[in-house]
């Protein structure tokens, strides 16, 4: 699905299970994209610490982060970010099995509020220069989600089309079994 969305270079941390992820995507051309690994073996960084990492790999023009345990059929869409905005975040409707959404959206704006409806769908369209001034070290992506949309630093649209969250083997069994026509 990158390939198909003219991604032609793929960053992938890796950590539990990695040399397994290694082994079956090798270096991505049997995908048509080209693949490095930012191995983590030992030392999680979390979401944000995995991109900081993953920066001098990544360069100096925003790049799209994809969340390893999502399945979703979409199309990654062009994004254009203005200069006050980090990130373009893809929103969900907030799925049964989580008692409460991440963030609302006002037309195109991110922001907190007290019951929020929607949820991180963990693709997002992100400027280097969000997780630049990270220090070094494990780092988790949602207290940086927060803060920037509190300062009304980020844009987000709806996820149009299938998106599963398969996080659980429970879930990726029932996203299997749908695909199967099970």
């Amino acid at each position: 699905r990158l390939a198909n969305a003219d991604i032609e270079n793929v960053v992938v941390n890796v950590d539990w299970l990695g040399e397994q992820v290694i082994e079956h995507v090798g270096d991505g051309s049997r995908f048509g994209v080209r693949v490095t690994y930012s191995p983590e073996f030992g030392d999680v960084q979390e979401t944000a610490g995995g991109i900081r990492r993953a920066l001098p790999m990544l360069g100096n023009s925003p790049f799209w982060v994809v969340n390893a345990d999502v399945f979703t059929e979409i199309s990654l869409p062009s994004i254009e970010l203005a200069e006050e905005d980090f990130a373009h975040l893809l929103l969900v409707a907030k799925p049964d099995f989580q008692d409460k959404g991440d963030f609302d959206l006002h037309e195109t704006r991110v922001v907190n509020t007290e019951d929020p409806p929607f949820t991180f769908s963990g693709l997002a369209y992100y400027r280097p220069s969000f997780f630049a001034d990270l220090e070094p070290g494990k780092a988790a992506l949602g207290p940086l989600l927060k803060a920037s949309a509190e300062r009304g630093e980020l844009t987000g649209s709806m996820l149009a089309g299938i998106w599963e969250d398969v996080g659980t083997p429970d879930r990726l069994q029932r996203v299997n079994d749908k695909l199967r026509g099970t």
